[in-house]
């Protein structure tokens, strides 16, 4: 069989002209009354091998019969249906944020933002940027088990997308399918991790390192982002100071100090210094939070610092066996910071 065959049911009266040809033995024939029918190629036989369709109509008396000649179209969709798997069935969706150099990720470089659906499920949304008030970013359909370039974000533009909200709805186009709930989720992106290596990482959907955001795990939002609408513009817009009730509970164990040293974290303002003076500010700032914690055993401060070319951990290194005796160095966790941090933990 192929396109273009004039072909009749086997099980059923009638019959049509094929206009595609689709996976799983799946053919959709043209009808007489215009109406496209998908059915299986087993269930019909050719009758005539031509690309133009000779239908043939009854009249009232059974011996008048007149034959009209209608050209094959296009459809004007196509509908292709994805290899389906088990996990695919609950809706999994995320933004991914991939730098176009990541070597040059602290200084200019650009993005590429998608969205990426794991589900078996054809997706329609739009993206919402803003936080009090928002404007429609995009709005399209995304095919199932893909992902879907949105647009170019470039350095300067990375505070337009702090607040991101997304909307959708989920559906199968050709067989029947349990209802999903509707989606919606709003997330907040800090702009600063638009600069931490260690915000980008390996993973199945790009050969270069990315920063996914999740939106939807399993049908529904991530639990942080769960936010009642109320609360949150109450959180944003009532400042006055709430009481607060005097609570005792047994000590704990420290926190995690986690101090951030590159420079853009550090001023707001650094083009016109060199790199001496960047190192400066750094260790400026190490010694500060060393000074300060130096007495707290116990205490864990992880110092990010990058990967770079090694000259800002070499420092630090070199200074804890020197001066800060008292406590001891490790590389952080690798799972979290990559090769870019060091763990200090006081004695």
């Amino acid at each position: 069989m192929k396109i273009g065959d004039k072909v009749r049911y086997l099980n059923a009266v009638g019959g049509g002209v094929i206009t595609r040809i689709g996976e799983k033995g799946v053919i959709t024939v043209l009808e007489e009354d215009g109406f496209e029918t998908p059915v299986l190629a087993n269930d019909v036989v050719v009758v005539a091998d031509t690309n133009e369709l000779n239908f043939v109509s009854e009249s009232k008396s059974k011996s008048d019969t007149t034959t009209t000649t209608q050209k094959v179209e296009k459809p004007q969709y196509k509908f292709d249906i994805a290899e389906e798997t088990p996990e695919g069935e609950a809706i999994n969706v995320s933004l991914a944020f991939v730098p176009v150099n990541i070597k040059s990720l602290l200084q200019n470089t650009d993005m590429e933002m998608f969205v990426i659906n794991e589900s078996n499920y054809y997706i329609d949304f739009q993206i919402l940027t803003g936080n009090a008030t928002v404007s429609v970013h995009t709005a399209d359909t995304i095919e199932p088990q893909t992902k879907l370039f949105i647009t170019d974000v470039r350095k300067d533009e990375v505070n337009d997308y702090e607040f991101i909200r997304f909307q959708g709805f989920a559906y199968k186009q050709t067989t029947k399918f349990d209802v999903k709930p509707a989606l919606d989720v709003a997330v907040r992106i800090n702009p600063v991790d638009f600069y931490k290596l260690h915000r980008f990482e390996e993973n199945d959907f790009f050969e270069a390192k990315a920063m996914l955001v999740n939106l939807i795990e399993n049908d529904y939002p991530p639990i942080k982002y769960l936010i009642d609408d109320k609360q949150l513009q109450e959180a944003m817009h009532d400042k006055r100071p709430q009481p607060t009730k005097r609570q005792f509970a047994p000590p704990r164990k420290s926190q995690i100090i986690e101090v951030d040293l590159h420079i853009h974290e550090l001023i707001d303002n650094f083009a016109n210094l060199d790199n001496a003076d960047m190192l400066r500010i750094q260790l400026d700032k190490f010694h500060s939070v060393m000074k300060e914690n130096i007495n707290k055993k116990g205490q864990k401060i992880v110092f990010i610092h990058g990967k770079g070319e090694g000259v800002l951990r070499k420092e630090i290194t070199e200074l804890l066996r020197k001066q800060y005796k008292n406590a001891s160095f490790q590389d952080a966790s690798f799972q979290q910071y990559g090769f870019g941090a060091t763990q200090v933990n006081i004695h």
